[in-house]
């Protein structure tokens, strides 16, 4: 918190201070063994509900707290001291990703089955969007649900799901219509404990290795309507609007970790000597610190801009396509120049440098790659 940021009560700066504390106490000395293992332990899920951290934004009377986006934003920029990225992208998708649109559309009985378990962590989310032909391109999806009397019958595939070895429910896209396009999607709940579901294949990654994400077939699987979230074939528009807050809480952590990654490697110039100095006298490598402050300054200011439209439900589709295209090629930019002040260093895995440039990578592709952001924001120019 400080003294250009007025939104960042004291209220805030307590609860970062505290979060601050459990995601350097609690998780941090544990991502390397989860990065090796490529998973962490499904009780984090479980300590974090305890706490309250899964349900911050949600009503008192569904297990929330009832408090506002400020809140999430503190949550998003530390959870990325915890070192890695895997982590915070598994825990955002059961927070902002797959559970908002149950508060929003669900009916009373869809958010006690689903919606409370998350918040407590007893269920792990995922969002069952990307299939093998169909990823930027939602509409195209094939997945198809198909109604029998009390009952859809779902049968498909996704992939690139994010605790998908292991969710208890997915906020599935499904086409229940015949026409072709965005006007016959729907949203299903999905339990995973349904007959003909599997998981066909655990999905290796360049990084975020402790996120697990899968491969999901779904071979006439039974549900009860009743699982349908909303209007049946809204879904697209549904999921439209879902994608904000996920490439919003994308774009702020984003900037967070970025501007870690180069606290780290300042740093390390500092103590690092070349040619009978420290790399940060270099004039290159000033001006270089002096151009990623600038870039990360410009996204988070970006990003804040866009959360303070958010939180006061004003139409923000532009404003935040605009951060995550910004805030997503500058995290990409910041990692790539602090790898290279690393030297042959920052190439070696034992240098935390090398995994966050792995992992960083994702961010212009996942939730909407850049050009599909760049398309949004020339529409809403009127081009």
């Amino acid at each position: 918190m400080t003294q250009k940021d007025p939104q960042f009560t004291e209220e805030h700066g307590m609860f970062r201070a505290a979060f601050r504390k459990y995601v350097e106490n609690e998780l941090a000395p544990n991502v390397n063994a989860w990065e090796k293992e490529k998973i962490f332990p499904r009780e984090v899920f479980n300590d974090m509900g305890k706490r309250g951290y899964l349900g911050m934004r949600y009503p008192v009377e569904l297990g929330g707290s009832g408090l506002d986006y400020w809140f999430t934003v503190v949550y998003a920029e530390e959870l990325v001291r915890c070192g890695c990225a895997g982590v915070p992208m598994a825990l955002m998708v059961q927070t902002d990703m797959a559970t908002p649109v149950i508060e929003d559309l669900g009916t009373d009985e869809q958010k006690q089955e689903f919606l409370v378990p998350a918040i407590t962590g007893e269920k792990v989310a995922a969002l069952g969007v990307s299939e093998p032909n169909a990823g930027s391109d939602v509409a195209g999806i094939q997945t198809t649900a198909r109604r029998d009397g009390d009952d859809y019958i779902i049968n498909g595939a996704k992939t690139f799901i994010t605790n998908g070895t292991r969710a208890d429910f997915i906020t599935l896209l499904v086409r229940t219509g015949e026409e072709p396009g965005y006007g016959s999607i729907s949203i299903i709940l999905f339990p995973t404990d349904v007959k003909g579901y599997s998981v066909s294949k655990k999905l290796e990654k360049i990084g975020n290795h402790s996120s697990d994400t899968a491969e999901l077939a779904f071979d006439d699987c039974r549900v009860p309507a009743r699982y349908l979230l909303g209007q049946e074939n809204m879904g697209f528009y549904y999921l439209m609007r879902n994608f904000q807050g996920e490439r919003l809480i994308g774009s702020i952590s984003s900037m967070a970790g970025s501007k870690l990654n180069m606290e780290r490697t300042q740093e390390y110039c500092t103590d690092r000597k070349a040619f009978g100095r420290p790399v940060s006298k270099f004039q290159t490598t000033r001006h270089l610190f002096a151009e990623m402050a600038t870039r990360l300054e410009a996204g988070q200011r970006l990003a804040y801009h866009a959360a303070d439209l958010y939180d006061r439900k004003i139409e923000a589709v532009k404003e935040i396509s605009m951060a995550k295209l910004y805030c997503g090629e500058t995290s990409c930019w910041v990692a790539d120049r602090c790898l290279q002040l690393h030297g042959g260093w920052g190439y070696m895995d034992e240098y935390l440098v090398s995994r966050v440039w792995r992992d960083s990578r994702l961010i212009t592709i996942g939730g909407g790659t850049s050009e599909i952001m760049r398309e949004i924001i020339s529409k809403c120019m009127g081009l």
